[in-house]
Parts: C-alpha cells; sequence; structure tokens
C-alpha cells in the first residue's frame, strides 16, 4: 500500500533530514510573534512534538481500521486513508509560506492517522486477495514496502535532492506523490472477496 506500509517508512525516515532547518523555523516564527527568541529546551519541546506526533496519529488510525474496513470495504477505507494523508501533505508544504511550525504538527498528526489506518487494512486487503499458495509471500510486502519507504525517504532528503534549507517543505509533502499514484489507480482494483461474501453477503461479487 503505497498509503500504509509504504508511507510509514517514508514519513519515519523523511523527517530526520530537515531537522535543523525546522528548528530554525521555529525559532524565526517565534521571534516574529512574540517578540523574543525561544529557550532551546522549548524548541526541543516544540521538535519532539513534532515527531512523536506521528504515533499518535497513527494510533488513532489504527483504532479506526476495525470500523472502516467493514463499513466501507478495504479498497474504500483505503481510498480513504489517502484523505488525512494528502491534507497533511498540504499543511506541511504551506506551513512555512504560511508562517506556521504548528501546521507542521498538525500535518503530522493527519499523516499518522493515514498511516496507521492504511498499513492495518493494506494487510488484511494483501491477505485476502492473494491466492491460498501465495498469501505467505504477499503477506510480506507490508515489511518490504516499509524499508522501501524508510530508503526512499532518506533518498529524497540527501542535500543533492530536497535536503536543503530552501526545499525543506517540498520534502515534508513529497508523500503526496505516492498518495494521488493510488488514489488513482486503487479504484481499479477489485474488492477483497472476503469482504464481499460475509460483510456484503454478494456471492456473485466475489467470484
Amino acid at each position: 500500500g503505497l498509503t500504509g506500509a509504504f508511507h510509514y517508512g517514508l514519513q519515519v525516515s523523511i523527517i530526520n533530514s530537515p531537522a535543523e532547518y525546522i528548528q530554525s523555523f521555529i525559532r524565526e516564527t517565534w521571534l516574529k510573534r512574540y517578540g523574543s527568541s525561544p529557550s532551546a529546551e522549548m524548541i526541543t519541546l516544540m521538535w519532539s512534538f513534532i515527531v512523536s506526533i506521528y504515533s499518535i496519529g497513527g494510533l488513532l488510525g489504527s483504532s479506526s481500521a476495525g470500523y472502516l474496513s467493514v463499513r466501507f470495504g478495504r479498497k474504500k477505507a483505503m481510498l480513504l486513508a489517502n484523505i488525512p494523508a494528502l491534507l497533511g501533505a498540504a499543511l506541511m508544504g504551506l506551513s512555512r509560506l504560511c508562517g506556521s511550525f504548528e501546521m507542521i504538527i498538525a500535518g503530522r498528526l493527519f499523516s499518522g492517522v493515514c498511516g496507521g489506518l492504511a498499513q492495518n487494512v493494506h494487510i488484511m486487503f494483501a491477505g485476502e486477495c492473494a491466492p491460498r499458495n501465495l498469501r505467505g509471500l504477499i503477506a510480506i510486502t507490508a515489511s518490504t514496502s516499509i524499508a522501501v519507504g524508510k530508503f526512499v525517504g532518506f533518498a529524497l532528503g540527501l542535500r543533492e535532492v530536497l535536503g536543503v534549507e530552501a526545499l525543506w517543505p517540498v520534502l515534508l509533502a513529497a508523500n503526496a506523490v505516492p498518495v494521488l499514484v493510488q488514489f488513482l489507480t486503487l479504484p481499479f482494483f477489485p474488492d477483497s472477496p472476503r469482504y464481499l461474501l460475509i460483510d456484503r453477503k454478494d456471492k456473485e461479487g466475489c467470484i
């Protein structure tokens, strides 16, 4: 899932490279607002909150995965996960333009909701759609996607790519690309046979 395991790996790694730039942005924004520089402890607190808020969003997303996957189906639940992902990317990408480090915090929260929801539904969806003899192989796509996402995140964070001061908002918003790809392609995939048969009672649709 491009908004599930891959998204998780990308978000975990992509935040490391611009750490210095984001902390400088927090300092500059605070100075403009309040007329005084924030303490080192306050900057560390804000930075820690930016990093850790993704996990809180992931908890919220994971908690809703079971209900949404039954209520709307596995495929639609993954499509719904695109909404907070795109919203989060927009908030983070526009944060410097708007002069608000709070937008980064909110964006990370929404991205976490997407990651927690989509990662759980991705595993469910892939396992239920896979032939019995390939279920083990398909199941490991989640961990593989996390690894690939981390690699892509670290690669994008290189100074030769997006890891420079002028482009850190673009780096944070880069997760919008795989999200849009999934948003445009996933509707053409069939839904889970198990969902159609057991939850929807659609015997013809699951064949």
